[in-house]
C-alpha cells in the first residue's frame, strides 16, 4: 500500500448480521474523521465475496453469523492478506472466543456494549499495531510449558521440526509429538496457524 493510499481515513469493513446493530456501529465509526466504513456484510458468504474487492485496513467482525462464524471470515481475510488487522466485536466474552480470535490473528476483542469512543479507539489502536483485549485476556498464556512456548516461537520463525530439535538439543520425534500437543492446546489444526498467531503477536508488540 502506498503512502498516498494511507493518507485518508482508515478504511474499515464491518461484518455483523444484525442490521440495527450494524447500522449503529457504522454510525459510530463514520462519526470519527479518522475512520470510514468502506464495506459491510451480514454473513460469512457475503463477507468472503466482498473482501477481495474491498481490502479494508481494519476488519471488524462479529463471531456469531447465520452461516458460520467470524472465525471463518477472519480465516478468509488472512488467506487474502496475512497482514490483515482484525477486531472482534461480539456480545460474548468467554475464553473460547478469546482463544479462537487470538489463534486466527485478531488483534483484539471488544463487547458490543462498549462505549462508542472505546470502539473507535480500539480500531485506531489496532491499525497502529496495538492490541485490545478484555482485562486478563491477552496477557494470560495458554497452558503451555516453557519449552512448548519456545517451540511455538521457533515455529513462528519458520523453523522445521528438525531445526527446532537441533536448537533445543532434543529428538526430532519429541518435537513432532510436542507440536501435536501444542496444536491441541491452542485449538489449532496446522502449524501455519501457530506461525500466524506468533506473527500477529509480534506485530502487536507482545513478548
Amino acid at each position: 500500500m502506498t503512502a498516498t493510499e494511507k493518507a485518508g481515513p482508515i478504511r474499515v469493513m464491518l461484518v455483523d448480521d444484525h442490521e440495527v446493530v450494524r447500522r449503529g456501529i457504522v454510525t459510530v465509526i463514520d462519526a470519527s474523521p479518522a475512520l470510514t466504513v468502506i464495506g459491510e456484510a451480514s454473513s460469512v458468504a457475503e463477507a468472503t465475496r466482498r473482501l477481495p474487492a474491498i481490502r479494508p485496513e481494519v476488519l471488524v467482525v462479529d463471531l456469531q453469523l447465520p452461516d458460520g462464524t467470524g472465525i471463518d471470515v477472519m480465516r478468509a481475510a488472512r488467506e487474502l492478506d496475512p497482514e490483515q488487522k482484525m477486531l472482534v466485536l461480539t456480545s460474548f466474552d468467554d475464553d473460547a472466543a478469546l482463544r479462537e480470535s487470538r489463534a486466527m490473528g485478531a488483534a483484539g476483542l471488544m463487547l458490543k456494549s462498549a462505549r462508542s469512543k472505546e470502539i473507535v479507539e480500539a480500531i485506531l489502536a489496532i491499525h497502529g499495531g496495538g492490541s485490545v483485549w478484555p482485562s486478563g485476556g491477552a496477557q494470560d498464556e495458554l497452558e503451555l510449558s516453557e519449552s512448548d512456548r519456545r517451540i511455538v516461537e521457533l515455529i513462528g520463525e519458520g523453523h522445521s521440526n528438525r531445526e527446532i530439535a537441533e536448537q533445543l538439543g532434543i529428538a526430532e520425534k519429541t518435537v513432532k509429538n510436542r507440536v501435536t500437543v501444542i496444536l491441541q492446546t491452542l485449538g489449532m489444526q496446522r502449524r501455519t496457524q501457530v506461525a500466524a498467531m506468533v506473527a500477529a503477536r509480534r506485530r502487536a508488540g507482545w513478548k
